[in-house]
């Protein structure tokens, strides 16, 4: 056998039937995030004008947030919760209670979705893998990515890891271009402008999210 016939040192489909198509039904765990937000500001007594000056959103987009009429990328939830001095982690799957967590497939539940800036499209599906744990640092996703044609950097505190399961992704760090394949990985500082989507339809990665 040469080594262009040599098979892949991953066996792509068992990560299909690992994560399977990540449903958006039972939306209750989704809809938190925004509820969770504005119990925050409240709680911390700050207006969305005063959020907005911290954060360098705008008051309206902040609104819709907490309405539920967008569902922000995760460098939003990690600069709004940092704004506030809040865990990333308790925002986006709530406040864990436990010292360690094993997740089976069959649990692992949607905890957030995001959309377009304008709330116009569905752009990532997040399955959390550890909500449970309290105090983490970490917070460890199945994700499923779109097709993104409005391109939206992010930037934020943090480090991020993703290993790609299914599908093509492209990824851009600063001024560099990648196409990621199943079994690719990629490890980055979240200070750098980066972009993630699928390149064709969808997309699935694992990914963490450690949050200094």
């Amino acid at each position: 056998m040469t080594s262009q016939e040599q098979p892949p040192h991953i066996n792509v489909d068992y990560f299909e039937d690992l994560t399977g198509e990540l449903s958006v039904s039972g939306q209750s765990g989704i809809q938190e995030i925004g509820k969770r937000l504005k119990s925050l500001r409240q709680e911390k007594g700050i207006t969305l004008d005063e959020l907005a000056r911290r954060t360098g959103f705008d008051a309206d987009f902040l609104a819709k947030i907490e309405r539920q009429e967008i569902y922000p990328q995760l460098g939003t939830i990690i600069k709004l919760s940092k704004s506030m001095d809040a865990a990333f982690g308790q925002v986006l799957a709530g406040k864990g209670d436990k010292p360690y967590s094993i997740t089976r497939r069959k649990d692992q539940k949607t905890v957030a979705r995001s959309t377009s800036h304008k709330g116009q499209k569905n752009v990532y599906t997040y399955k959390g893998l550890a909500p449970e744990v309290r105090g983490r640092s970490m917070e460890p996703l199945i994700v499923q990515l779109q097709a993104a044609p409005d391109k939206e950097l992010s930037q934020h505190d943090g480090e991020e890891f993703i290993y790609v399961l299914g599908g093509t992704v492209l990824l851009e760090i600063g001024e560099d271009h990648f196409e990621l394949e199943p079994g690719d990985s990629a490890y980055y500082l979240s200070t750098i402008p980066h972009w993630i989507a699928a390149k064709d339809d969808s997309a699935t990665i694992l990914a963490v999210i450690y949050d200094k």
